[in-house]
């Protein structure tokens, strides 16, 4: 077995390094853009009086670092060529995603929205999937430029996890469906043109099949943003939405009728490996920060780095990283080679425990730096808020465990040895 990194992909990370200090660095650091990454990021970024949205200036300056992205080949890295892009494997995002993470804060790759100068385009590789020749003419190219915008409506008032006893409702009325329903943190709401909603066609209450997804316009009557929910990372683009006798024609059905929960899991399963290797390479940003910080602060005459209680838990995390790294990497290069179903629940392993180490890695991160880490003058809650929603978002981990455990036991997928 050979542990390196491929030659080719080696030399795509400097390329990637020289890239953003050429062209993304300057631009953060022109204008006052600073002011979106340092200590005023949450006020700055954060449009308070309109219900906590993101502030215009600041998706300005992101779309102006998409563009330069898209330009310079790197945007669309991981999409097929198909629609612009360099065939990126699993691999290869997994290894990038943590290259950028473990960059720290910068216009390079945001946490916030998940920006990225290498673009995450779950959305993409669910219309080259399931779309129909009509929807991918329709949505895929204005999504990847930036003149449509498509949010995704699954999770209700009273079900997340338990999507398979959603109260949203589709009932055929001539060539049309009529959806009736309501959605809660139904992403990007605050720009959406378009939003896919996922609502019971067909089936009982906890039944898989029956569930269908539906491209509905924003602008259709019926359907209402009505607030967003501010979070504990802020901006926020989650809203509450209302779905009353909202009409959209056949033709709006994404994927198969009844198959809508396939469409929801490539969703979620295209963003756990890579949220994975994002938390590990975050989490290696703060254990780094944390050994310099203890390496050079003097406290009663000697350096904190000779303190046992330093020591210690940066060791843990610094193993408990190596071990992370290991896991993710390799899964990733299964994804490359194998149907995702049979590695499923390794996906679902590299997830929770990334997304735990992370927010362990900038809680210490905290605790090392003293007060200077409870401030907002360094990014450690910056990253813990971020990564900490991911141990709710994409299937909380306890669902993700759950399905190790199904895989573990043998109750679902190939029996583990």
């Amino acid at each position: 077995m050979d542990f390196e990194l491929p030659a080719e992909l080696t030399q795509r990370l400097a390329d990637l390094d020289d890239f953003i200090e050429r062209e993304i660095r300057p631009l953060e650091q022109q204008d006052d853009n600073e002011r979106f990454f340092d200590h005023r990021r949450e006020y700055a970024r954060t449009d308070f009086e309109n219900g906590g949205v993101p502030r215009p200036e600041w998706e300005e300056l992101l779309a102006e670092m998409f563009r330069r992205a898209d330009a310079a080949g790197w945007l669309r890295y991981g999409l097929p060529s198909a629609v612009g892009g360099s065939d990126g494997t699993n691999l290869d995002m997994a290894v990038i995603r943590e290259h950028l993470a473990h960059r720290g804060l910068g216009l390079h790759n945001d946490l916030q929205n998940e920006s990225s100068v290498v673009g995450n385009f779950p959305f993409a590789h669910m219309l080259m999937e399931f779309g129909t020749d009509a929807q991918r003419e329709e949505f895929l190219e204005p999504m990847l430029t930036g003149s449509a915008r498509i949010g995704f409506g699954l999770t209700e008032p009273d079900h997340g996890s338990d999507a398979t006893w959603m109260e949203t409702t589709a009932v055929r009325d001539g060539g049309d469906w009529v959806i009736d329903g309501a959605k809660r943190w139904n992403s990007g709401m605050h720009s959406a043109t378009h939003d896919v909603v996922f609502a019971r066609t067909s089936g009982e209450d906890g039944d898989a099949r029956g569930i269908t997804a539906f491209f509905v316009p924003t602008d259709t009557p019926g359907f209402s943003v009505d607030f967003h929910w501010w979070t504990f990372n802020m901006p926020t683009d989650h809203a509450e939405v209302t779905l009353r006798r909202v009409r959209v024609p056949d033709d709006a059905i994404f994927g198969e009728e009844g198959g809508g929960l396939a469409v929801a899991q490539t969703f979620v399963h295209e963003n756990r490996i890579r949220q994975a290797a994002s938390g590990v390479g975050a989490g290696q940003y703060c254990i780094d920060r944390s050994v310099t910080f203890a390496r050079e602060r003097h406290t009663f005459g000697a350096p904190l780095a000779t303190r046992q209680a330093i020591q210690w838990p940066l060791v843990e995390l610094q193993t408990e990283a190596e071990m992370l790294r290991g896991l993710v990497r390799k899964t990733a290069w299964e994804l490359d080679r194998v149907p995702h179903a049979e590695i499923s629940d390794r996906v679902s392993m590299c997830n929770y425990r990334a997304n735990r180490f992370v927010c362990d890695a900038a809680d210490r991160a905290m605790q090392v730096h003293g007060g200077l880490g409870y401030s907002r003058h360094t990014p450690f809650e910056h990253i813990y808020r971020h990564h900490r929603r991911y141990r709710i978002t994409e299937g909380a981990e306890e669902i993700q465990m759950r399905k190790v455990a199904a895989y573990l036991f043998g109750f679902v997928g190939p029996r583990k040895r």
